[in-house]
């Protein structure tokens, strides 16, 4: 998240944005399923907040997701339920949305470099279909779900929601040709029963974001992250005063 966040950087997150989350915490620390609860949310998450949350999934498997108590990431929302996503020449872009999204310095470097050097290897992106062909450069169109939402399932749609759909309906899901099966089930349209989110870093050349692994479950995001509450020099041990109760934006 450099430059928003620097290593010894230690944050306030406001988890009431949400409402705060009830778990069982030890079948959770035994990596067992777990039914997570929120409290009554006195705010809405908003694009471009920084976000705390479990990282979703596993890091051997990609294509399963995983709560994991002990893993957190903090990342930029940079679309809501609902969104429509786009990155063309590596910039964010919601449909119907004109305000910057994420570190458009960073992303814009991105399509720079590549434009600079023709060598340069575009890194593929989520879902990492070869038919697809999305990069960290070009991608999507990416409609992230929204709860109630329905959509048809076709081949791009299968790989899109593979994941998600597996996470919701804890069944394995497989996509032959134009066809998406649950279990051995066939269908032809999915309503969604959760609410998803893409995140990015800020520091979009180097960052492990939904542009590599899809979308974020609303269940797994802790909160808000609000201020640097205490920030120390990662090698000196000196407190960096000017950091210190520094708004997060």
């Amino acid at each position: 998240m450099e430059p928003t966040l620097q290593a010894g950087d230690k944050i306030l997150v406001n988890k009431m944005v949400m409402g705060a989350r009830l778990f069982n915490i030890s079948a959770a620390l035994e990596n067992k399923d777990v039914a997570i609860y929120r409290v009554p949310s006195l705010d809405k998450l908003q694009r471009n907040d920084v976000l705390v949350f479990n990282f979703p999934y596993e890091k051997k498997r990609k294509d399963s997701i995983r709560f994991d108590v002990m893993q957190y990431y903090v990342k930029r929302c940079v679309a809501l339920p609902g969104d429509t996503l786009e990155i063309r020449q590596g910039l964010f872009k919601v449909r119907g949305v004109n305000e910057i999204l994420g570190n458009a310095r960073a992303q814009g470097q991105i399509s720079e470099m590549l434009a600079k050097d023709e060598k340069t290897i575009v890194l593929r992106a989520f879902p990492r279909d070869k038919i697809m062909g999305w990069t960290v450069l070009e991608f999507g169109p990416l409609p992230v779900p929204k709860q109630g939402q329905v959509v048809k399932m076709n081949r791009e749609n299968g790989c899109l929601y593979k994941q998600l759909l597996g996470w919701e309906q804890k069944r394995k899901v497989t996509v032959k040709d134009d066809a998406v099966m649950i279990g051995d089930s066939v269908i032809n349209e999915y309503q969604f029963e959760k609410n998803y989110y893409f995140v990015a870093g800020d520091k979009a050349d180097n960052s492990q974001d939904s542009r590599y692994w899809g979308m974020l479950p609303e269940e797994y995001i802790v909160g808000k992250a609000t201020y640097i509450w205490s920030s120390v020099n990662r090698y000196t041990g000196q407190v960096l005063w000017e950091r210190v109760m520094k708004k997060i934006k």
